[in-house]
């Protein structure tokens, strides 16, 4: 997903999002450690997603306090 697409979504949403994707890069990486991994980029790609969620969840929180 797109940073400008996460920015049209609300603080909740994000949050929720945020927390779905870390569950699924906890399976990952569980995958990962038992050799049963089909597709390991996907690990980079979790973590870029995650990080640009808390990037834009910063933003927004910067913004409501400013």
């Amino acid at each position: 997903m797109k940073a400008a697409e996460l920015r049209e979504s609300t603080v909740d949403e994000l949050l929720k999002k945020d927390r779905d994707l870390r569950k699924e890069l906890f399976n990952l990486r569980f995958q990962h450690a038992t050799g049963e991994i089909e597709n390991p980029m996907r690990i980079r790609a979790i973590k870029k997603e995650i990080a640009r969620i808390q990037t834009v969840i910063t933003e927004k929180n910067q913004r409501k306090a400013s």
